[in-house]
């Protein structure tokens, strides 16, 4: 039978051109007000303002360190596997300039994947309706929706992969035939690049494990081949880290496993968990928790509420035990409440018309979570709080963390320091190195002179410049102490004139300055030669 209903936008015959332009437009309200469209607004929404603060402040001091120390190719690096650090290096050299916004690009192209993917995961496990709730909800919550998905760390790839991961598993364990071998090997890949971000990603796929030994539909896929061919993908993803840890004495998994010593802390699960609390914003992490909980007492008879705290319940569970006797960030359990927000996007979206309240708690966070982002960039873009702390002196102002050193570069410059041939800059702290390192621009070697140097341990080794005459940049130092703590690395150490970095037009940062001349032979070990 042939279709004899009007095509949008071409005016049957006899119908006046107003009606139909009228039709169309309603047509397309229509179309956002279903959960596509809200997807599609959401993502250009919230994608803009995204750009908008990537290029409103400076790099943080993480972020400093990934692009300058990342300036140099690897298969893997000293502190976490090298994804993260390939997509800003792949940024910049596209680009040919690592300025904040060039860099952060990818990472905020990767959570809108991710906004996608939410969507696709929530849909499948649910409905549409719940799946634009989950994509809402984990736009609004900061530690996800702001910093994992604009600056440059791990946790944005990570994100995108455990995300890209769930979505072909959900696909993976229906599926028959041909279908299967691909979804499956799929979900290994998407598990191989999110280990290829972080090695803590092993926990939830842990997760997944636990969910196929648990789930009695599921549980027979552990007797077939898919699952397996997942697991060797994964391991050829994450080939590059292992070769390079080979290569390198197993340095990063030493480092990241070192950090789990300490004493015993009897409140530090209390404080875990409200970091976590306040990273996530309260009133979305108690409902995350109560979501977790009720899918927990469903149990496995609700297979696919019992899929996301499988998922979930290794990192929370690990890192706030960890927390015992270790000092632990906040955002290392993000991926496991990460997998908590369908469970969240579900319960919203069930209530959403017969509850007033959340309608004005989720537009109150939207509203929230936007002014709090926009009085921040105010607040480093015009200084006015390091202007009211300035009658403070013991006061430091926690948004020049985020204020580039670039006019580091031009008075060094000026002063004739950085065309020393030979000269290199070194600097007393990793994090101190990572901020030097990127507003030098790649101009003249920097070293760490610390027993931790991190990946500058691994660039530029002490060891390699023995000879050398040192710029040392020394954050809150008095020349006293330069002296005691490097004068046998050197022959002599002689004291410049600091450098003042003005921010808006008035000093911000004093960086005390040290000549220090030929360096020592330090070998290996990091043993002085005098």
């Amino acid at each position: 039978m042939t279709d004899i209903r009007p095509r949008l936008g071409r005016k049957p015959a006899g119908m006046p051109a107003k009606y139909c332009r009228t039709r169309g437009r309603r047509a397309g309200a229509a179309w956002i007000g279903t959960p596509a469209g809200g997807l599609v607004l959401l993502i250009v929404g919230t994608l803009t303002l995204r750009l908008l603060f990537a290029a409103g402040i400076g790099l943080g001091i993480d972020e400093s360190y990934m692009v300058a120390a990342g300036r140099e190719w690897q298969l893997s690096y000293f502190d976490h596997p090298p994804l993260a650090w390939w997509l800003c290096w792949a940024a910049a050299r596209l680009a040919g300039s690592d300025a904040a916004t060039v860099v952060r690009l990818p990472f905020i192209a990767l959570f809108a994947l991710s906004t996608v993917l939410m969507y696709w995961v929530t849909a499948a496990l649910f409905n549409k309706r719940a799946g634009l709730a989950a994509a809402a909800v984990l736009n609004a919550v900061p530690v996800l929706g702001l910093t994992s998905a604009t600056w440059v760390l791990p946790d944005g790839p990570l994100m995108t992969a455990l995300l890209g991961a769930v979505a072909c598993l959900t696909r993976a364990l229906p599926a028959q035939g041909r279908a299967a071998w691909g979804w499956w090997l799929a979900t290994g890949i998407c598990a191989g690049l999110a280990l290829s971000s972080k090695y803590s990603a092993v926990l939830t796929i842990l997760g997944a494990l636990m969910f196929l030994a648990s789930e009695p539909v599921s549980r027979p896929w552990l007797w077939r081949p898919q699952p397996y061919l997942a697991a060797l993908a994964a391991v050829i993803m994450f080939l590059p880290s292992l070769i390079w840890n080979a290569q390198h004495g197993w340095v990063s998994f030493a480092f990241q496993g070192g950090r789990a010593g300490g004493h015993f802390f009897p409140f530090g699960a209390a404080a875990a968990l409200a970091g976590a609390a306040l990273y996530l914003l309260p009133w979305i992490w108690l409902p995350l928790i109560g979501c977790g909980i009720d899918a927990l007492r469903r149990g496995p008879a609700d297979r696919n509420r019992w899929l996301l705290p499988c998922l979930a319940a290794p990192p929370i569970l690990f890192f706030t035990a960890i927390s015992l006797w270790s000092r632990t960030l906040p955002h290392w359990t993000a991926p496991g409440y990460l997998m908590l927000v369908p469970l969240l996007g579900d319960a919203i979206a069930r209530r959403w018309s017969g509850s007033r309240r959340i309608r004005r708690v989720v537009i109150a966070t939207g509203m929230f979570v936007v002014f709090g982002t926009g009085i921040f960039v105010a607040a480093v873009r015009c200084d006015w709080l390091g202007t009211v702390l300035a009658h403070f002196p013991s006061a430091q102002d926690p948004t020049m963390a985020v204020v580039d050193w670039t006019p580091l570069r031009d008075e060094l410059a000026e002063r004739g320091l950085l065309d020393q041939p030979g000269l290199v800059v070194g600097a007393t702290r990793w994090l101190d190195a990572g901020k030097i390192d990127y507003a030098l621009g790649g101009r003249v070697q920097v070293l760490c002179l610390c027993a931790d140097p991190h990946e500058y341990g691994i660039i530029t080794p002490l060891a390699d410049y023995a000879g050398a005459d040192m710029l040392i940049i020394a954050l809150h130092t008095r020349a006293g102490e330069i002296t005691t703590r490097f004068g046998s690395f050197f022959q002599s150490i002689e004291v410049l004139a600091p450098a003042m970095l003005l921010y808006n037009g008035h000093p911000a940062l004093t960086l005390p300055l040290y000549l220090a001349h030929r360096l020592r032979p330090i070998d290996a070990g990091g043993a002085r030669h005098p």
